[in-house]
């Protein structure tokens, strides 16, 4: 039997002023499509360092993670199984600086300007509906249910 492979990521809204930071992807599996800043954990990593380590790759940004929405899990566009860990976070230093190649464009958004672009503008639009609805409902959870990684 052959089984997809699931994949382990960690997505960051950066919230500032009532809006949040989005990025425009220019990835082969996500052409000009707006995410939150996000990407896959790597082999033995803390999860809030990933999603820390992640928002500074593509965005140059250093964050505090504050808070979680959640775990997702979802099947890509890739046919993958895909478990994300989404957190909220905010700026604690760095400057806009874009990952070269993979992000061409940057916003700052308000989550109903969100609700309102169309499903095809959005990288996997059921999942970032679902945040989105978390954040505007103040469904928030510690970050303390992650327990740091043993060593």
């Amino acid at each position: 039997m052959n089984q997809n492979r699931i994949v382990l990521v960690v997505s960051v809204t950066v919230v500032q002023e009532n809006e949040v930071l989005m990025i425009k992807e220019n990835k082969p599996s996500a052409i000009n499509k707006w995410n939150f800043p996000s990407g896959r954990i790597e082999q033995g990593e803390d999860i809030l360092n990933a999603a820390c380590r992640e928002v500074k790759e593509e965005t140059g940004y250093d964050v505090k993670i504050l808070e979680t929405t959640g775990v997702y899990n979802f099947i890509s566009s890739s046919n993958h199984q895909v478990i994300l860990f989404h957190f909220i976070a905010e700026i604690q230093g760095g400057f806009l600086k874009l990952e070269e190649d993979e992000i061409i464009d940057s916003k700052w958004i308000s989550l109903s300007e969100i609700q309102n672009m169309k499903n095809e503008e959005l990288r996997d639009s059921k999942v970032i509906r679902q945040i989105v609805e978390a954040m505007i409902n103040k469904k928030f959870h510690p970050t303390e249910v992650f327990n740091e990684k043993l060593h």
